[in-house]
């Protein structure tokens, strides 16, 4: 049975690929992770090097080190890669996004800050999470809403969640922002080589820690601003929000038929045809496949 995105979703490629004269790649996650490797890779031999690779990317963000791995395999078949960004690309695909040489945005795309998360469970197993900011910010907040010192803040801060999170939990949630600075960094480099180390560390923590929250909607303006290779086409942007549509109307949980089926949680498309990943609740290994 041939999946229903095959109708139209080819044809759109190869309207964009008639218009840049590149090759093009749609890639559409829930959540970047490192079992879609085997999946890009087998996409990427069947496209082969290309001098110019354009992906059209619709993610809600997903693991970190991910993202740097399938940036990483972009650039290993591509000497010169753009990123086509219609609408979502939050968190993990803002990072990844960093890889490329330039970036096409749409006027409804959404990137979004990269700051990590601790993640935890509250009471009555409710799943939480902290951002790294919630910490660094601890201090200026008594000072600014209580009148309080700022530095005696900090201090009972430190004691109050060395007494709540095990302190080696914290040390790690620690050497994962080091760790995020870094490949923000590196995958930077891709994108801005003739910059500064220095200014590239710069945009990288603006990316971190610049926002009041991880949910913030940056634009593409803003991601300009900020001093990255962002620009408009509009004829491409036509057409990567007409596949936007069509991805939206198939992958993620809530574009399936009820709670019991499985999730179409990834995308990886070419003008040859189409693979989707299958995620079943019962937690199973996903499956890729080209049918539903």
């Amino acid at each position: 049975m041939q999946h229903p995105l095959n109708e139209h979703l080819p044809e759109k490629i190869k309207q964009i690929e008639a218009l840049r004269g590149n090759r093009v790649l749609v890639l559409a996650a829930s959540h970047l992770d490192m079992e879609m490797l085997p999946a890009l890779y087998q996409q990427l031999r069947a496209i082969g090097r290309s001098e110019r690779l354009d992906v059209v990317l619709q993610c809600r963000g997903g693991m970190v080190n991910a993202a740097r791995r399938i940036a990483l395999v972009l650039r290993q078949y591509s000497r010169q890669l753009c990123f086509i960004v219609p609408h979502y690309c939050q968190s993990s695909a803002t990072l990844l996004t960093l890889a490329a040489d330039d970036i096409i945005a749409g006027e409804l795309a959404m990137f979004s800050p990269i700051d990590p998360h601790l993640q935890g469970d509250a009471e009555g197993g409710a799943s939480t999470a902290v951002s790294s900011q919630d910490i660094k910010l601890f201090g200026e907040m008594c000072s600014a809403w209580f009148g309080a010192d700022a530095e005696q803040a900090r201090t009972e801060a430190l004691s109050l969640l060395s007494a709540s999170v095990f302190p080696p939990t914290l040390t790690a949630f620690y050497r994962t922002t080091l760790e995020l600075s870094q490949i923000g960094e590196e995958l930077l480099r891709y994108q801005l080589p003739q910059l500064a180390a220095e200014a590239r560390a710069n945009i990288v923590e603006q990316l971190m820690s610049g926002y009041h929250s991880h949910d913030y909607a940056i634009t593409g303006e803003e991601m300009a601003a900020l001093g990255l290779r962002v620009r408009r086409e509009s004829k491409v942007e036509d057409l990567a929000w007409d596949i936007s549509l069509m991805l939206q109307a198939h992958i993620g949980g809530g574009a399936r038929p009820s709670v019991e089926a499985p999730v179409q949680d990834a995308l990886l498309a070419t003008r040859d045809g189409l693979s989707v990943r299958y995620r079943r609740q019962e937690g199973l290994l996903p499956r890729w496949s080209g049918a539903a």
